[in-house]
This record gives C-alpha cells, sequence and structure tokens, in this order.
C-alpha cells in the first residue's frame, strides 16, 4: 500500500510568529521591573563615582577649596616620577602576596583539619570563621594591645622569657609583618570554610578507588583532592586577591601614619585626608588602584582559568 501524496502547493502557509508580541512586551516589563532597580543603584554608586574620580584625578585640588586647575595627566607623572612611588607599590605588592598565600595555604591546612570526623569539629569550625566576620577596627585594637611593646601581652610573656620585645609599631618593616600576620588571622577561616566546602563536594567513589589501588592519603591529596579544588581555589584566588588589596581598616587603626604599611588604598587616603589635602593626586593613586585590579581579574580570568579542572 503505497503512503497518499500531498499537494504541496495547496498545504496552508505558516504563519510566522511576529517578533514582538503581547508576550514578549510583557516578558521585557518585567525584566525591566526587576533589573532596572538594580541598574540605577549600581550606577548610582558604583560607575557615577568612577567616572567622577577619573575626572578628579586630572585635576589639581585642595580637599575643601572650592577651585581647581586642569592639570591633566600630571597628577600620575608625579606619583610615577616620585621615590614614594616604588616604597607605596613595593609595599602593596608584598602585603597582597603574604596575605593572600598566607591566607589560603592554611586555609587549607585547617579545611583538612576540619574534615576529618572527630568530636568538636562544629565548635572548631565556629571558631575558625568567627574573625573573618568580627569588625577590623576591632580586631586591629585588640592586636594593637597585643604587639604593644609597651604594655602588650607579648611583651609580658617576653619579659618573663628574659627577652626584649621588638618594636613592632615604630620600625617600619615590623609594622608591615605584624599588619601581614593580623590579616591573615582574620581572613583565615573564611579560605577554611570555602576549602571545606569545596572538600566535602569531592566525589568519594574516586577517593576510594584510589585508596582501594594502594594510594596513600598524602598521593590522593596531591594527584586528585589538590586537582579537584581548583575551582575552589580559583574562586579564593580572585577574591582573596581583590580584598587584600582593598584592606584598609587594620592598616588604619594599627599604623594612623602608614609607617611602612602604605599600601595604594592607604596612600590615596593619606593624600586625601592626611597632613596633604591633595584630593586630585588622590583620586589619581585611587585609578591606578583600580586599574590594577581590573588587570589583575582579567589576566586571572584569562589565563589562570585555563588550569581549573571543572567537573
Amino acid at each position: 500500500m503505497t503512503a497518499p501524496l500531498i499537494n504541496k502547493s495547496s498545504a496552508a502557509p505558516v504563519q510566522a510568529r511576529p517578533r514582538w508580541s503581547g508576550r514578549s512586551r510583557k516578558d521585557f516589563v518585567v525584566f525591566l521591573a526587576m533589573a532596572l532597580p538594580n541598574l540605577l543603584l549600581i550606577g548610582t554608586f558604583t560607575y557615577w563615582p568612577l567616572i567622577n574620580n577619573i575626572y578628579y584625578s586630572t585635576l589639581d585640588w585642595t580637599l575643601g577649596s572650592s577651585r581647581a586647575t586642569v592639570v591633566g595627566l600630571q597628577n600620575y607623572v608625579t606619583f610615577f616620577t616620585s621615590e614614594d612611588a616604588s616604597k607605596v607599590l613595593g609595599t602593596t605588592a608584598i602585603f597582597t602576596v603574604l596575605t593572600v598565600g598566607g591566607s589560603m595555604v592554611l586555609g587549607l591546612l585547617v579545611a583538612l583539619a576540619l574534615n576529618s570526623k572527630v568530636r568538636g569539629t562544629t565548635f572548631a569550625r565556629s571558631a575558625v570563621f568567627a574573625p573573618y566576620v568580627l569588625s577590623g577596627v576591632g580586631v586591629g585594637l585588640v592586636w594593637l594591645f597585643i604587639f604593644d611593646p609597651g604594655y602588650g601581652v607579648l611583651a609580658w610573656i617576653l619579659r618573663g622569657l628574659g627577652q626584649q620585645s621588638p618594636q613592632w609599631i615604630n620600625d617600619p618593616q615590623l609594622s608591615l609583618v605584624m599588619v601581614i600576620i593580623v590579616y591573615v588571622w582574620k581572613n583565615l577561616g573564611y579560605c577554611a570554610v570555602v576549602f571545606l566546602a569545596g572538600l566535602q563536594s569531592l566525589p568519594r567513589d574516586v577517593m576510594e578507588a584510589a585508596a582501594l589501588d594502594g594510594a596513600n592519603s598524602v598521593r590522593r591529596f596531591f594527584n586528585i583532592s589538590l586537582p579537584l579544588l581548583s575551582p575552589t581555589t580559583f574562586f579564593l584566588l580572585i577574591t582573596t586577591m581583590l580584598s587584600s588589596l582593598q584592606a584598609f581598616d587594620l592598616i588604619r587603626i594599627m599604623t594612623p601614619l602608614g609607617n611602612g604599611t602604605s599600601t595604594l588604598i592607604y596612600e590615596a587616603y593619606l593624600q586625601a585626608f592626611g597632613a596633604y589635602n591633595r584630593a586630585g593626586y588622590s583620586a589619581a593613586v585611587s585609578v591606578i588602584l583600580f586599574a590594577i585590579l581590573l588587570v589583575i581579574t582579567v589576566l586571572q580570568l584569562r589565563f589562570v582559568e585555563r588550569k581549573v579542572h571543572y567537573s
């Protein structure tokens, strides 16, 4: 039995659906209702101040003055040709590398310890994460009392051992070390909790198969766990680096004059609100920090993400 022939010429033409139907308009209105308030807030409080700051960086303007002179890129030239530029950039690099590396390495070690099934892990997780949610001002004041070379707890312990306390606050190099130690301690819990979540999401069947094949815990960690943790590591690398480059509260409380701890963001604060009142120059330093943050983020997304193993 043969199939009947269909006359294509007599078939009813298919009507094309209008591209801007009533339902599409309704969906677009809903989208605007949901997204527009957020877009307005982001534009008002993020992009508009950024544009203004870029404009202020082209001015020779003293904070509080009603007059300003347009100087173009002179503020940038002044910064990069000054003697303080290498110190500020070097301090920023040292602070960022040590705080990011210290927080991530120690956080991973703490996460490995907290991942074990023993008593008290719930309390330990809360205790480790607690410093991260505390106020940076409060943490800085407490640790400033600990490091005080005259009346601090650390000085009292060292005197009991017959040792003299280092001048943590007055020595520029020790001041930077002091701030790095406190910053790593404060942000250690954040890295530990994120790494712990990554460890608990690893496939157990893969780990059990490796154990059956004779791989010890060290080989399982470096050959299986660490590569599978690459998305978590990549996420923490970006977030902790951006956070370290913008660290301000601890530096402000523990070293008000920026004695050896003047990072880019703190240098911008000192130039605008310190003894100089150079608002235009401070804005230029802020734009340089923004450019560095942007470049680092793009490079990480462009090159580092290639080594991330998503499963």
